[in-house]
């Protein structure tokens, strides 16, 4: 259950559009504060909100090189989550046989009324 609970908590961190963003430009490397400013449209400390949380989550880290914070990714499941949030879908799984909607079928399972 802790872990379920690990992910779960992993999800609301990265529940932002400019957190998403920011982990998709950090999967391609290093990063330092300016780039992500020139890149999301967002002024530094807003950016720097942003990589608190999910530095405060253990998701990133970074190093200083001279007056520059560079940073990086840490956690192993945010490749895989990018590579899920960047799919696309041709169409929805189709109704089950016994859907209310397409009136075919019978409910499976046990009835309680």
């Amino acid at each position: 259950m802790d872990e379920l609970m690990d992910k779960v908590e992993l999800l609301k961190a990265v529940a932002h559009p400019a957190r998403v963003k920011i982990l998709g430009e950090l999967s391609k490397g290093v990063k330092c504060v300016s780039d992500f400013s020139e890149f999301l449209g967002i002024n530094q400390p807003n950016v720097s909100q942003h990589l608190a949380a999910l530095r405060n989550r253990g998701i990133i880290d970074y190093y200083v090189d001279g007056r520059l914070r560079c940073y990086f990714l840490v956690d192993a499941f945010i490749p895989d989550l990018l590579e899920i949030l960047e799919k696309k879908y041709d169409s929805p799984l189709p109704a089950p046989a016994c859907c209310p909607v397409t009136r075919k079928g019978k409910y499976p399972g046990e009835r309680k009324r």
